[in-house]
C-alpha cells in the first residue's frame, strides 16, 4: 500500500487508528444533530458563513491601508466593507441570509450540472462519457428543484447540506481508521 500521508512514516499512522474512528464517531453523531434540527443547522451554517465573511473583510480593510496608491486603496476598502457588511447581515437576519445563500447555490448546482453534462457530451467517443452526463443532470436537476422551493426550503437546505457533509465525513474516518487497523492486524504490526 502506498504512504497515505507524503512523508508519515506508515506505522506512525497505523498508530493513530483510533483517533481516525474517534473523529469520524464524532462527526457522524454532529450530522445526526444537524439532521435532528435542520433550521438550527442551517442557522449554524449561516453565522459561520458570516463569521468568515466578516473576519475576511476586516483583513480586507486592513490590506486596503497597506497598498500603494489610492486607486489600490479604494478597491480593496470596498471590497472589504462589502465583506464586513454581509457578514454583519448574517448575523442580524440569518433567515433572510440564508435564502440569499440557498439561491446562490441552486444556482450554482444548475451551472455546474449544464456544464458537465455538455463536457460529458463531448467526451462522447471515450469510454464512460455517460457517467459524467448522469452526473450533470443529477446535479443540474438538485439546482433546479432546489430553486422550484425557493424560497421555503432555504429553512432546510443548507442545514441538509451540513448534515450530509458531516455523516458522510464521519463515516468516511470511521472506515478510513478501521482500514489501518485492519491493515495493521493483518500484517501484525505491533504499532497499534
Amino acid at each position: 500500500m502506498a504512504d497515505v500521508f507524503e512523508g508519515t512514516p506508515t506505522s506512525q499512522l497505523r498508530s493513530k487508528w483510533v483517533w481516525f474512528v474517534g473523529l469520524g464517531v464524532l462527526l457522524l453523531v454532529c450530522g445526526l444533530i444537524a439532521l435532528g434540527n435542520l433550521m438550527l443547522a442551517t442557522v449554524v451554517s449561516v453565522y459561520y458563513v458570516g463569521m468568515l465573511m466578516l473576519f475576511g473583510g476586516i483583513i480586507y480593510l486592513v490590506h486596503a491601508f497597506q497598498v500603494r496608491g489610492w486607486d489600490d486603496v479604494l478597491f480593496w476598502a470596498l471590497s472589504g466593507l462589502l465583506y464586513v457588511l454581509a457578514g454583519i447581515a448574517a448575523f442580524v437576519n440569518p433567515i433572510l441570509t440564508s435564502a440569499a445563500l440557498t439561491l446562490f447555490l441552486s444556482l450554482a448546482l444548475l451551472i455546474a450540472g449544464v456544464f458537465r453534462t455538455w463536457v460529458g457530451r463531448r467526451m462522447k467517443p471515450a469510454k464512460g462519457w455517460a457517467w459524467i452526463v448522469i452526473s450533470g443532470v443529477i446535479t443540474a436537476l438538485a439546482g433546479f428543484v432546489i430553486v422550484l422551493g425557493w424560497p421555503v426550503n432555504s429553512l432546510w437546505i443548507l442545514g441538509l447540506f451540513l448534515a450530509a457533509d458531516l455523516i458522510v465525513q464521519g463515516s468516511t474516518m470511521i472506515a478510513f481508521g478501521l482500514g489501518i487497523r485492519i491493515e495493521t492486524v493483518e500484517k501484525g504490526d505491533p504499532a497499534f
